[in-house]
């Protein structure tokens, strides 16, 4: 029997079947020494009732202080004087109520034995408690530990997701406020654009991943309000195969980096830029890919991602506990930013 099926649960009965099957084979014992019955069952009922209460409560004792192991000297001293007090006790009781002659002299030559046997039992038993106990506190401290890091882990993801919204929605609202004097129909429509979706990502606010469809979906409305800022320049091509649809992803993981494609594709052109985004899946990774043009001459400042793409890979780290899920690369006058998903089940 191993500590890891028996419990604190438990060990009440397993002092309490111990205690009958030692109370079994001492009163067989004593019996075929020429002891009667009644006086076999009286000696050992004595025995080892009192031993298992002793035993129960150097349980409870080691459920709350267990010293350290350079001090398990004291469990051995503890049993010891345990024993020592149980085999007087039990010397006292038993010669003040049995008469047979015969086990009155057979008592004290008996005494010896009675103490090795106590020293064995009640060693045993303080030995179980203490693995018993010692393992149920460290998986309590385990489960202490992974609440208080899966608690910090929610935290840091939910400050992520909130810092998303201030770092857009003030872009939006300049260029709304640029827009409306000189296209008020344009800012009109951005604004209506900007409430759809800000209201997307407070329906899903208690979520942290939603399907690609949806993600799209309010990706979509994002891009929509972009090309209102930047009318022709900006042309996006979403490329998708429909059985990956359904897959799950981080809430708003794609808009930081399609914002940080606009951004450099964007950043020093007065041309019409093309971002394309495809998506696709194999086996249990969904694989998005978003690229967008820039200029070789000025590549070093796609060196700088900014907070968009180190809030991703911070996020996908968070969630999956890997590193290896952000990838960017530049291929001719293309930046290539590959994120990878993976899906359970």
């Amino acid at each position: 029997m191993t500590s890891a099926r028996i419990t604190s649960r438990n060990l009440l009965l397993i002092n309490i079947a111990l205690s009958a099957v030692f109370i079994i084979i001492q009163t067989a014992i004593l019996m075929w020494l020429d002891i009667s019955l009644r006086t076999s069952l009286i000696d050992s009922g004595v025995c080892y009732v009192l031993l298992s209460v002793i035993c129960y409560n150097l349980g409870n004792i080691l459920r709350y202080y267990r010293p350290g192991k350079s001090r398990f000297i004291y469990v051995f001293i503890w049993d010891l004087a345990i024993s020592g007090v149980w085999l007087l006790a039990i010397n006292w009781i038993l010669s003040s109520i049995i008469t047979e002659p015969g086990y009155l002299s057979l008592l004290p030559k008996s005494l010896p034995i009675r103490l090795f046997v106590a020293f064995l039992i009640t060693g045993w038993f303080a030995m179980i408690s203490w693995v018993i106990y010692s393992n149920e506190e460290q998986q309590l401290n385990e489960k202490r530990k992974q609440e208080a890091e899966k608690l910090t882990r929610e935290a840091e993801l939910f400050k992520l997701r909130k810092q998303l919204h201030p770092h857009f929605l003030f872009n939006s609202l300049n260029s709304i406020s640029a827009l409306t004097i000189a296209r008020p129909e344009e800012a009109r429509l951005m604004v209506q654009n900007l409430s759809d979706f800000l209201r997307g990502t407070l329906k899903n606010e208690e979520e942290l991943q939603v399907t690609l469809e949806e993600e799209l979906r309010l990706l979509q409305l994002y891009l929509d309000i972009e090309k209102v800022r930047f009318g022709h320049r900006l042309d996006t091509v979403v490329a998708k195969d429909e059985t990956c649809l359904t897959a799950k992803i981080p809430q708003l993981l794609l808009q930081p980096i399609v914002e940080n494609a606009i951004k450099f594709g964007l950043y020093d052109t007065t041309e019409k830029v093309l971002i394309k985004i495809t998506a696709k899946k194999d086996d249990h990774l969904l694989t998005i890919s978003v690229q967008n043009p820039f200029d070789p001459a000025t590549s070093s400042s796609q060196k700088g991602t900014g907070f968009g793409l180190t809030s991703i890979y911070r996020r996908l780290y968070l969630l999956y506990g890997r590193n290896d899920l952000l990838e960017t690369k530049a291929e001719g006058t293309l930046f290539i930013t590959t994120v990878k998903i993976p899906q359970l089940g």
